[in-house]
């Protein structure tokens, strides 16, 4: 199986950005073990619990610089201040509902930061690759149910799927037009990922730990819409192995990274999980696709990436590191325990 080289991340800067959430976090822990020296540039954290302080992620950067990725001048400078060797590019408004609530926020962060940071990029010298991270929402779903592959057409109706995907022809744009200016890049495509450390607001996971920590039901919005679930450990190694392949100059210009075992329903997902009360939301709920699933095979002949864990692997080791938060172990430890596993499997 295909895993990061130690090798190549040792000693390498890189930059993150969108290191303070849920996924950022995690890339920057796995860096850290590898070797490289992180900076991150990000918002700060969501109040409450949050993976960047259960697992002190701050003590694994080399640099932890707060700002907007929509002010220009003050990303400019920080970018080219971090002179990364790789970029990757995570900071985003993740949230569905969220971008229901601000369409234009979710627009701005999503895709005038994304032309930000390239334009932050053109002409800085050393950068060797960029990994550019939109979503598997990015594609005009048709219902037909089938899976996506990288040359389907975009979309996305609600405002977050609409403005990853505005984002994706932003980066072909640049790279088309812009090509001598900037380093080797790529999107990375994937979504519905699970892990420790997830405590955003209207997702599944989240929810669900929240609600038995509070004694109370789920409420569940689409029991049977489908999503492909899968670890945040399995889709960071794709963004890894993508980045090390733009560097070394055989890279396609954009991949998707979904789960081994497809897609499954929300509510099997709870049934893998254990012992959840739940009920249906009663009455409206925001539109989502009813069905979502990948095919990532461009990204196994590509990179030789393939997911590690099944469905209810990833399912189960998600739910063993909330157990472990809510037992008050040391999450750092928990954390490189389940890196150090991941990558050596």
């Amino acid at each position: 199986m295909t895993q990061p080289e130690a090798a190549f991340w040792r000693g390498r800067r890189v930059l993150v950005t969108g290191h303070t959430g849920f996924k950022g976090s995690w890339l920057v822990r796995i860096l850290a073990d590898l070797g490289a020296k992180v900076t991150g540039i990000a918002l700060d954290p969501e109040p409450g619990p949050t993976a960047f302080a259960a697992m002190r992620v701050a003590d694994a950067l080399e640099r932890d610089l707060r700002l907007d990725i929509r002010e220009v001048p003050a990303l400019r400078d920080a970018v080219h201040a971090a002179e990364p060797q790789i970029v990757l590019h995570l900071a985003a408004q993740a949230l569905v509902g969220r971008s229901h609530a601000d369409p234009a926020g979710t627009f701005a962060s999503n895709v005038t930061g994304t032309v930000n940071l390239l334009q932050a990029l053109r002409d800085l010298p050393g950068v060797q690759a960029a990994v550019i991270v939109t979503s598997d929402k990015v594609y005009r779903n048709d219902g037909s149910g089938r899976r996506f592959t990288e040359d389907d057409p975009l979309g996305g109706e609600d405002p977050y799927s609409a403005s990853k995907a505005a984002a994706e022809i932003a980066v072909a744009s640049w790279r088309a037009s812009f090509a001598r200016d900037l380093p080797p890049m790529a999107t990375a495509r994937a979504g519905n990922v699970i892990g420790g450390g997830d405590f955003s607001e209207a997702r599944i996971i989240p929810d669900l730990v929240r609600a038995q920590m509070a004694g109370e039901a789920l409420v569940v919005r689409r029991p049977d819409a489908t999503r492909p679930f899968q670890h945040v450990l399995d889709v960071l190694r794709g963004y890894l192995l993508l980045a090390e392949a733009l560097a070394a100059g055989s890279a396609p210009p954009t991949l998707n990274f979904g789960p081994q075992d497809g897609e499954i329903r929300v509510r099997d997902l709870l049934t893998l999980w254990g012992d959840v009360r739940w009920v249906q939301a009663p009455g409206a709920v925001m539109h989502e696709a009813p069905r979502l699933a990948l095919e990532s095979s461009r990204a196994t002949q590509a990179l030789g990436w393939r997911p590690l864990l099944g469905t209810p692997e990833a399912i189960a080791e998600t739910a063993a590191w909330y157990a472990a938060w809510r037992g008050g172990e040391d999450m750092v430890a928990v954390t490189r325990r389940a890196i150090a596993e991941g990558l050596r499997a």
